[in-house]
């Protein structure tokens, strides 16, 4: 192979990662699938749809659905929490950005990849064209997670270190594995729908050079991508049968030199480990990176009494690779210039969270992120690498302050909250649903939306979430 050192890679010299994903894809049976495992995917459904309906009062959220709406015309497929209703693969564009647009959706943590953004939206378009059960969504959207999961773990944090947004890289082929199940396809037009997707995947992360809107897009891009990709293959259409372990195979075009790869983790115990209970959620609306610092914050502020005016100097210590998402440049990440600018920065989310007790929707609003005193105090934030970070498993965080009185203060948050080692429980992940449901749609809505989600498994059609879901 050229280019790329890999680890692991014996199961995949004897057998295409595409074909092996494919079997899995084709042969899962939803009634071997355990409880629990459905019981995780609803509550992530739910959580999905929760932050899609919050979106939908944002300004990015309502440009999106004109300008697809403008393109596209009117289809049979949903936007949630709207009246709008779009051909199928501009619903998934549109509704894979309301799920990922405010960046409070779920990341599995070993990936670096939001995980269920881009195959909940896949599901969901692919479902309704399908005619899908409410238990067949929930299993192609698991074939979705498991798969993006794995082929973003396998990278060992790789994608980001070369500037590539996992999301939307791997995505798109988890993307295409969902739409593939929910059409029927052959397990060799499945395999083949992966080499179509490879020439589709994208995601970069030049976002961060000046909080731009593009990285909202890339998980409804991802879905986009696969049922194209999935459609093709359907249609006869040929891809090259490598798209992971070839010579301009995703790991050798996107790694490049001198990294290391484990590509025997694409498909590594498929249908026996879960990582969906790997997929972490999201208790604050900001990089993952940031919320030990949140935290650590909130910590020192309830135990110490801390307060912006007591501080005279904090360091967070963090991997080198969230560093460079969430640190740097150190210029716009102590005066953002946008929303989106303030979820990537380690120093915003400290001090802000430091000030208020609190880091939510509020926090990240266009008039708080001008708040003069938290300016003040994220100019007295630095940066250093933690050589002992669990990253990428898990997201570390510490933080050290002086304080002007001479004391020295310390927390570190060893693993991150709504991981799999330090879990939000289920009525955590309800109360947040219920929160951002309600800026959108009233009471009853919220009740009619969270019934439908919770009732999936034994739906015999998408009838009913496609009512609730849907405004008007």
């Amino acid at each position: 192979m050229d280019g790329l050192q890999t680890t692991g890679t014996d199961t995949a010299a004897n057998r295409l990662i595409a074909a092996m994903l494919a079997e899995f894809a084709c042969e899962l049976d939803d009634r071997a699938i355990p409880d629990r495992i459905m019981a995780r995917a609803r509550l992530h459904i739910l959580d999905c749809i929760g932050i899609a309906l919050a979106s939908t009062g944002y300004e990015f959220g309502q440009r999106t659905i004109d300008a697809m709406h403008g393109l596209a015309g009117t289809g049979p497929s949903p936007v949630i929490g709207t009246d709008v209703r779009l051909p199928m693969r501009d619903a998934a564009l549109v509704n894979g950005t309301l799920v990922h647009g405010l960046d409070y959706d779920d990341t599995h943590s070993d990936g670096v990849v939001h995980a269920s953004a881009s195959a909940f939206v896949a599901a969901l378009a692919q479902g309704f064209a399908s005619g899908a059960t409410g238990r067949a969504l929930l299993a192609a959207y698991l074939v979705g997670v498991e798969t993006s999961s794995r082929i973003g773990q396998a990278a060992q944090g790789g994608f980001h270190l070369r500037g590539h947004h996992p999301t939307g890289l791997v995505g798109a082929f988890g993307a295409a594995l969902v739409a593939a199940r929910l059409a029927g396809l052959s397990e060799r037009e499945v395999a083949m729908a992966q080499g179509i997707a490879l020439s589709m995947a994208s995601g970069s992360l030049e976002f961060l050079s000046d909080g731009a809107w593009t990285k909202r897009i890339h998980p409804g891009w991802a879905a986009v991508a696969g049922i194209t990709a999935a459609a093709l293959a359907g249609g006869g259409f040929q891809g090259p049968r490598a798209p992971y372990e070839g010579r301009y195979g995703l790991y050798n075009l996107h790694l490049g030199t001198g990294h290391e790869a484990r590509l025997d983790m694409a498909t590594a115990d498929l249908g026996e480990v879960w990582e969906l209970e790997n997929v972490a959620f999201k208790p604050y609306p900001a990089c993952h990176f940031n919320h030990a610092f949140a935290d650590a914050a909130l910590a020192l502020r309830r135990e110490h009494g801390l307060r912006p005016e007591d501080v005279d100097s904090i360091t967070g210590y963090l991997a080198e690779a969230q560093a460079n998402v969430v640190c740097r440049p150190e210029a716009t990440k102590k005066r953002p210039q946008n929303s989106y600018d303030a979820q990537f920065s380690m120093h915003y989310t400290i001090a802000a969270a430091l000030k208020h007790g609190r880091f939510t929707l509020d926090e990240i609003d266009v008039q708080a992120i001008g708040d003069p005193e938290v300016l003040a105090l994220a100019d007295r934030v630095a940066f250093a690498i933690d050589p002992h970070s669990a990253f990428p498993r898990y997201y570390s965080g510490e933080i050290r302050v002086r304080t002007r009185d001479g004391r020295e203060l310390r927390h570190r948050e060893p693993v991150n909250r709504g991981s799999d080692a330090n879990p939000l429980s289920a009525e955590d992940i309800c109360a947040k649903f219920r929160d951002n449901a309600a800026r959108a749609v009233d009471p009853e809505r919220v009740e009619r939306i969270f019934d439908a989600v919770m009732a999936l498994d034994c739906a015999p059609d998408l009838t009913e979430l496609d009512v609730a879901l849907c405004r008007g």
